[in-house]
């Protein structure tokens, strides 16, 4: 699934969640590869919805690199000014 994040970073930003549960990244390993293959299409896919041409996508990966929500998600942000992530 895919919702704008509440605290935006930038003019468009969004969290993309995978259905199953993971702490972080670190745990990719757990998703087989067709699986997370649909994951990252299914970011690139939002990107274009969103009409986004340009664009960071960001995984923070423990609470020392940012990450404040424990379930493993990617940050979709673009358009205009992009700011950090903490």
């Amino acid at each position: 699934m895919a919702i704008r994040d509440i605290n935006p970073q930038a003019e468009t930003h969004l969290l993309v969640l995978p259905e199953r549960h993971v702490p972080s990244f670190r745990e990719i390993a757990e998703f087989p590869a067709a699986e997370a293959k649909r994951m990252l299409d299914f970011i690139a896919e939002v990107a274009a919805q969103e009409g986004l041409t340009d664009y960071r996508v960001v995984v923070n990966v423990g609470a020392g690199a940012g990450q404040t929500i424990f379930h493993l998600h990617w940050h979709i942000l673009g358009g205009g000014r992009i700011g950090s992530m903490t």
